[in-house]
């Protein structure tokens, strides 16, 4: 383990493997470093890059410095790329939320070279009910009142999760994991919330993001999903979209990595 500083002090844990050009691969919530599918997915791209994985700040061994705002993520994310990139440019991937900060990331980072997508949660039609606009407040009250547990099970209601598996969780090895990262939660939503009103794109929305950029959904995602990367992918400047046929959001990572693998190199 590695760790760099962002802007505001704040240290930032970071794991480094492989050989190749330098790819930075962005969490989604509730994951990490150490916990989630980044660290499968490493592996599988090693061969081909130097892969970082990081603590999101809040999470692992990374730190955090209150109040959060989602500038203080990308800073996160800027004195990574400076640090694996040394002066070029480097390739970043994010998946769910994830996604959701690496394409924030692209619009202020000029050091990001490409960028690849998969399944930011954005709601952008009928297909699925928006958020609802208390959802947040609600959910930073559970945590600030300690109540990890019950601000999982609301995120997980909130996703999707059928209720037997909300109910059965909390008595598997894995909740104390979840229950550790809990307080992170209100940080996704607040990146997500407002692309999950169900309404499309404002005009130039994406404008920004200039660069290549690979969008890719899974065949087995539900409507909403692959209708709100799909409009992504139509709207940015840059991009092409991808179908990872049998996939769902919990994308497998010997589905996702040859993909990524073709984006960023065969096609630099």
């Amino acid at each position: 383990m590695n760790t760099v500083r962002s802007a505001d002090g704040t240290s930032i844990a970071f794991t480094k493997a492989g050989q190749g050009p330098p790819l930075i691969l962005v969490d989604g919530a509730l994951c990490s470093r150490s916990f989630g599918p980044m660290p499968k997915l490493a592996a599988q791209l090693t061969p081909h890059f130097t892969v970082y994985t990081y603590d999101r700040r809040g999470r692992g061994a990374s730190g955090d410095t209150p109040p959060y705002a989602v500038g203080l993520e990308v800073d996160d994310l800027d004195a990574l790329v400076e640090l694996a990139g040394a002066g070029e440019t480097v390739f970043v991937h994010g998946t769910s939320s994830g996604a959701a900060l690496a394409l924030e990331a692209a619009k202020r980072i000029p050091a990001i070279g490409k960028l690849a997508v998969y399944e930011p949660p954005f709601v952008v039609d009928g297909t699925r009910p928006p958020m609802p606009a208390d959802y947040l407040p609600r959910l930073s009250r559970l945590v600030a009142s300690e109540r990890r547990s019950d601000a999982v099970k609301m995120f997980m209601r909130f996703v999707g999760t059928p209720a037997i598996f909300t109910a059965v969780m909390p008595l598997t090895p894995v909740w104390p994991k979840l229950k550790a990262v809990a307080p992170t939660l209100p940080y996704d939503i607040t990146i997500i919330q407002d692309h999950q009103r169900g309404t499309p794109f404002t005009p130039a929305e994406w404008a920004d993001v200039k660069i290549p950029t690979l969008v890719a959904a899974g065949g087995k995602s539900p409507a909403w999903m692959t209708n709100g990367t799909r409009a992504l992918a139509d709207d940015l400047p840059d991009a092409q979209y991808r179908t990872l046929p049998g996939q769902n959001h919990m994308v497998k990572p010997q589905a996702i990595a040859p993909v990524l693998t073709e984006f960023f190199l065969v096609h630099d």
